[in-house]
């Protein structure tokens, strides 16, 4: 297989680039960036040497780049290796860092490498999702997203851990029940993060944590656990299709709906 890279941008997140790619013959020569990029390996290994020092990125390991920071790359002993990039431009990571923190302050990212498998195989099950996906404006991508990058500037030490105790740290009766209603009145629609944490008067992030700290879940599992559970009864009402269930519950792919409801009840819907 020769060398080749794809990108994409996602609408929704201005200043976000993917790159997957896979080289052998080609290396990148000492460059630099004018963004942020976030490397991950999935096959083999690369060799990069950042200033005097030389890191081996492999699975498991994460390469965090702020700009400016010279520095190479090539397969290790002239092998081949698949690389998946973040590349996350200066306004995006300063609004980001915001809403993770509350703080103006741009997070001081230092290049590293991060060896951390758990976070590595979470990151690029990140950026598959955002690679099937034509926009970042899901709740599980807007999740996801958010509480990795929390994660990984904590991790690396750019931000300081955000409290979570007390009163504070957890979601009203009221506004559970605000959005249990919203949420079975628009269940055939898109709902986002966006639009449950306004209703709780919060910020993303804050809601994110609230919720789990309150459920016990995320808000993408608990809304299709909801999805799931308003299935079955459509279903046992016996007049509406699989495609009519699926639809009124928000599936726009039955094939999505079947596999979601096999995880769930251990059935096809057809035999529910």
């Amino acid at each position: 297989m020769s060398d080749g890279v794809e990108y994409k941008r996602l609408a929704g997140l201005p200043g976000l680039v993917l790159g997957a790619g896979r080289f052998e013959a080609f290396r990148f020569e000492r460059h630099y960036h004018l963004d942020y990029h976030i490397g991950l390996v999935t096959e083999g290994v690369q060799r990069q040497r950042v200033n005097a020092d030389a890191f081996l990125l492999g699975p498991g390991r994460i390469s965090v780049m702020p700009p400016g920071e010279v520095h190479d790359g090539a397969g290790e002993c002239g092998s081949a290796y698949t690389l998946k990039t973040f590349r996350l431009s200066r306004d995006l990571l300063q609004r980001v860092a915001t809403e993770l923190t509350g703080s103006a302050r741009e997070p001081e990212l230092k290049s590293m490498m991060l060896e951390d498998p758990a976070l590595a195989a979470q990151l690029l099950q990140l950026h598959e999702a955002m690679q099937l996906s034509p926009d970042a404006s899901s709740l599980s991508v807007q999740s996801e997203w958010l509480s990795l990058l929390y994660c990984l500037f904590n991790r690396s030490g750019a931000i300081k851990p955000i409290a979570v105790n007390g009163a504070n740290a957890t979601l009203s009766p009221v506004h559970r029940q605000r959005l249990k209603d919203y949420c079975l009145f628009h269940l055939a629609e898109k709902i986002t993060l966006d639009d449950l944490a306004a209703l709780c008067g919060l910020g993303r992030f804050p809601f994110l944590r609230r919720f789990k700290q309150t459920v016990g879940m995320t808000p993408h599992a608990w809304l299709l656990r909801l999805r799931l559970e308003q299935a079955c009864a459509l279903l046992a009402g016996g007049k509406r299709t699989i495609a009519e269930v699926a639809q009124g519950v928000g599936f726009y792919d039955q094939s999505h709906f079947n596999k979601a409801f096999r995880q769930a009840f251990g059935v096809a819907p057809s035999a529910y």
